[in-house]
């Protein structure tokens, strides 16, 4: 990796796939914003689209995929700008600063997409002023601070922005270093009418709409025949969809292009999840028992496959 000879900072190679640029956007949330945004545009739902935290650009980039004409894409992100005040300075020093410039973000995003999104450098505060127009959006997606107070005005800039059964997305909803977030989400579904739609590892999404629109939405695709594991739960008076795995990721052009140029015959499902019975069983083992048995189920494929 060579470097800027005037700021000194590292200089990646141009990525080509969306998986060459840094960052925590796992491919059973790649696929999800896919499904969602494409159902938007199926149903002809129309809207703007918003980011508020976007570190290098892997999700945005993404996102930028599903822009209709008409449409608006506004990011908002401090990138190497002074931050609001010492918690979030200590946060972003911490987990950022060396990386996480203007110019590195706006190269990654011109590598896929002809040009720009709107971008506002700025604290996601400033969007409480209005400048994102109200009910104007059908996608929001969070992963800014993760400071309580910060969270807590995110989750005010989302459900003012949004539409008709819009639906936000945000990140580290229940990792252990993100506690504000968890507060903040979880007080939004409590106190302030935000419904779940559906949880994975790392991002709970929701609306202020109807929760099953954008469930049956999700529900039209066969994922557990594409590998991935797929639950119901009941939570706030409503069912929610736990989505989780490492199923084939459509989200993909590279994937959905090979899936798509596969003889008809060839196309079979990926096996779906283990049956409950063997999941609870191998979970409950020790793990020196769990991995003796991992191994005689290879041995036991292998010879079936010879």
């Amino acid at each position: 990796m060579s470097a800027d000879p005037h700021t000194m900072r590292p200089v990646r190679p141009t990525p080509r796939r969306l998986d060459d640029v840094p960052g925590w956007f796992w491919p059973v949330d790649q696929l999800l914003f896919t499904r969602i945004l494409e159902g938007q545009t199926d149903a002809d739902t129309t809207g703007d689209l918003l980011e508020l935290g976007t570190y290098l650009g892997r999700s945005a980039i993404l996102i930028g995929r599903h822009l209709q004409a008409g449409e608006s894409f506004t990011i908002c992100d401090l990138f190497d700008s002074d931050a609001p005040d010492e918690a979030n300075s200590d946060e972003m020093s911490m987990s950022y600063r060396k990386t996480l410039t203007r110019q590195a973000f706006e190269a990654n995003y011109l590598a896929f997409h002809p040009e720009l999104p709107t971008v506002v450098q700025a604290p996601t505060s400033v969007l409480q002023d209005g400048r994102v127009a109200a009910e104007s959006c059908r996608f929001v997606h969070i992963d800014a601070s993760h400071l309580y107070e910060h969270v807590a005005g995110d989750v005010q800039v989302a459900r003012a922005a949004l539409g008709k059964n819009g639906v936000v997305v945000f990140d580290d909803y229940r990792s252990a270093h993100t506690p504000g977030t968890a507060a903040a989400v979880w007080e939004a579904v409590f106190s302030h009418g935000l419904r779940p739609v559906c949880l994975s590892p790392e991002k709970f999404y929701g609306t202020w709409g109807d929760p099953v629109v954008v469930q049956e939405m999700l529900l039209a695709h066969d994922w557990t025949g594409e590998g991935w594991d797929l639950s119901r739960d009941t939570l706030a008076g409503g069912e929610v969809l736990r989505l989780s795995g490492t199923g084939l990721n459509l989200a993909d052009p590279e994937v959905r292009a090979r899936v798509a140029t596969r003889p008809a015959a060839a196309r079979r499902p990926v096996p779906g999840p283990r049956s409950v019975g063997r999941r609870l069983a191998l979970d409950l083992l020790p793990p020196v028992a769990t991995r003796a048995v991992r191994r005689r189920l290879q041995a036991a494929r292998e010879r079936k496959a010879g």
